[in-house]
This record gives structure tokens, C-alpha cells and sequence, in this order.
């Protein structure tokens, strides 16, 4: 996986080792970087304990007292009060040139105030998208990073590492804020795409008379069909089992990025009415559609006395 031979190996720790952050350091390892890693669950540190490659510490400190200077510390911590804590204790610990980088999910805007804040310190920063989930690991990972030219360069080699190619999944996206960006609107876009594909084979599965076979549906649309995509894929892979649907509550979370999505399309006056609806449907499905529905049901009783259905 190492893309250049010649170029030096690079050293890093990985910070918050859940399912993401655990395999990137897997990843990285493989490909030949030192990775210190550090996560304030034990058993996390735990399940990384026998691979090759990473040396896992008990404390931040630890984790950054062991890297060469200049050093390079990467997050991987849920938004808001986990990073916000790692970074107070970064910008005591580290020195002038160091680089952080933010490649969890995170809204823009908080990371061009980061970057703001570290630079009075001496400090550069680099937020980076991550995209590929679990199967990183396997396939690499989609990075799209904002950062400063010497930022950019120093991230670069990892950059090569975790992506599925050196050439390739990986961009220098703009100035500190555009690497959340960019994924802030990539997981727009995948909130409409999804609920496409949803709406889609709900349709199919109600045409009760033609007894379609969903999975069937779906394979025959992976091969040659506009709509074919990775997301098709994991569709069918999920219908091949005649019961995932019943075994699963009609209840999808989100986890924040559609809903900044959707905060930018009103501050820029941009219609994005698919994300937005998306969005709006998984609220729906969380049951926040219910008083709502309640109301309507009694204004249709109050102006034409239709009946109400009752619990």
C-alpha cells in the first residue's frame, strides 16, 4: 500500500479508536506508517492491541509525547464537546508547526474557527472528510481535506495511504473548513440518494399483484442501469435475506450532516428541496411527525366530523 518506497514512512497518533478510527490505523499500519493510537475506552485500545504497527497508549499525553517533532495528531472524535476537549489539551501540548487533523465528522464552519484558534497558537490544522465506512479497511477510504499548502503536503503521505489508490480518492479540497465542506454536501447528496432507492423499492414491494423479488429487481439493475451504484449494491446485498426488512423498526437516524446540508442550502438561498425532503422523512420515521399527524386528524374531525382513528 506504501505509494513511494523512497519517501519516508509517516509517523502519527490516531486519536479516538471506534469503528472509523480503528481501521484507519489498521490501514495505515499495513501500509507501512507508525500509528500511536489512543482512545479514552480501554476496550478500544484493547481490540487494536495485536496489531502490527500501532503502539497504543493509556493517555493523550502519552500518545503525543511519542511522536517526533513536528509532530502530527489526528482526531477521530465525535463533534462538538469530545473534540472541542481533545483540542484544549492539543494546544497545551503541542508545540509551533504541529499539524491536527480533524477527520471526523464536523460541521464546516466549527472547523474554520478551529483553524482560526490554533494559528494564534503556532499550530496548523487540516479538516478531513472521510468517507468508505466499514469497508475502508478492505477498499480504502474517500478523502477530501482543507488545509494550508504546508499542511496539505505534510498530509499528503497519509493521504496516499488510506486512500483505495495512491493517485486516486484523495483531494486537496481548499483553505482550512472546505474538507467538512465537501462532505457535509456529499452526505447531502447520499441522504437523497438513499431515500430514492427507499422510496423506490417500497413502490415495488406494494405492487402486491406482480409478486416482484426485490433482490431480483436489484441485481438485474446493478448490471448496465443508470441507477447502478455502491449503494445498489448494499441494497441487494440486505434484500437477499427474506427477513431483514421485518427485523428491522422503520426508524432512521441522522447524524447531523444532512441537517447542516440543509442549513447551508437556506443560508446560501440554494434550493436543495431532495436533501431537504430526505431529511425531513427521516424525522418523520423518528416519530416526530406524530403530533403533526395527531392534529391533522382532528381538524379533519373538526370542519367535517370525519372519524378519528383512536389508539
Amino acid at each position: 500500500m506504501n505509494a513511494d518506497p523512497l519517501t519516508p514512512a509517516p509517523t502519527l497518533a490516531m486519536v479516538g479508536l471506534g469503528r472509523m478510527g480503528a481501521n484507519m490505523a489498521r490501514r495505515l499500519a499495513r501500509g507501512g506508517a507508525h500509528v500511536h493510537g489512543f482512545d479514552a475506552q480501554p476496550e478500544a485500545r484493547a481490540a487494536l492491541a495485536d496489531e502490527p504497527g500501532v503502539v497504543l497508549h493509556a493517555s493523550l499525553a502519552d500518545a503525543v509525547s511519542a511522536l517526533p517533532a513536528p509532530r502530527t495528531v489526528w482526531l477521530m472524535l465525535p463533534a462538538g464537546e469530545p473534540s472541542e476537549t481533545a483540542l484544549a489539551e492539543l494546544v497545551a501540548r503541542l508545540a509551533p508547526g504541529d499539524l491536527i487533523v480533524d477527520g471526523a465528522n464536523a460541521n464546516y464552519l466549527d472547523s474554520q474557527r478551529h483553524a482560526r484558534e490554533l494559528e494564534a497558537h503556532g499550530l496548523r490544522f487540516a479538516d478531513c472528510g472521510v468517507s468508505g465506512g466499514v469497508w475502508g479497511l478492505a477498499n480504502g477510504y474517500c478523502l477530501m481535506y482543507g488545509a494550508d499548502a504546508e499542511a496539505a503536503a505534510r498530509l499528503a503521505p497519509i493521504a496516499r495511504l488510506l486512500a483505495p489508490a495512491p493517485d486516486r480518492g484523495w483531494l486537496h479540497c481548499g483553505p482550512p473548513g472546505s474538507g467538512h465542506f465537501v462532505k457535509m454536501i456529499h452526505n447531502g447528496i447520499e441522504y437523497g440518494a438513499m431515500q430514492a432507492y427507499a422510496e423506490g423499492f417500497a413502490l415495488l414491494e406494494g405492487k402486491t399483484e406482480f409478486d416482484l423479488d426485490l433482490a431480483a429487481v436489484g441485481e438485474l439493475w446493478r448490471h448496465g442501469s443508470v441507477v447502478r451504484s455502491w449503494l445498489l449494491d448494499l441494497t441487494v446485498d440486505a434484500l437477499r435475506d427474506p427477513d431483514a426488512l421485518d427485523s428491522v423498526a422503520p426508524y432512521v437516524a441522522d447524524s447531523g450532516e444532512g441537517r447542516w446540508t440543509v442549513d447551508e442550502s437556506v443560508r446560501q438561498g440554494t434550493p436543495a428541496p431532495v436533501i431537504a425532503l430526505a431529511l425531513m422523512s427521516r424525522f418523520a420515521s423518528q416519530g416526530r411527525a406524530d403530533v403533526g399527524n395527531r392534529l391533522l386528524s382532528l381538524m379533519r374531525k373538526g370542519f367535517g366530523g370525519h372519524a378519528v382513528k383512536t389508539k
